[in-house]
């Protein structure tokens, strides 16, 4: 076996270890954390498939900067999300 095959494989079980974290965090009581928790998995996730099965290791500046932007507006919606969410009056 090659060792791109077994970098592979690696990435492809760190990927179904997160899936279980995913599916373990659902079941616990985390109240408000709970999301987040899903939402950092779920970037850690993303970051494998990028960085081995995109091969964004291998691309040059501007691509990587394209998906560097793309995190950064994906953290941005997220904040100016939660800034709306927990600055409304009806939540106690």
């Amino acid at each position: 076996m090659s060792a791109g095959a077994i970098r592979m494989v690696l990435v492809w079980a760190a990927l179904m270890l997160l899936l279980a974290l995913t599916l373990g965090a659902a079941f616990l009581p985390l109240g408000a954390a709970k999301p987040w928790v899903g939402y950092a998995v779920a970037t850690g996730k993303a970051g494998l498939v990028l960085w081995f099965f995109m091969e964004m290791r291998r691309e040059d500046g501007i691509a990587r900067l394209a998906a560097l932007a793309g995190f950064v507006w994906l953290v941005m919606l997220f904040a100016l999300t939660a800034a709306d969410y927990l600055t409304r009056g009806w939540i106690t």
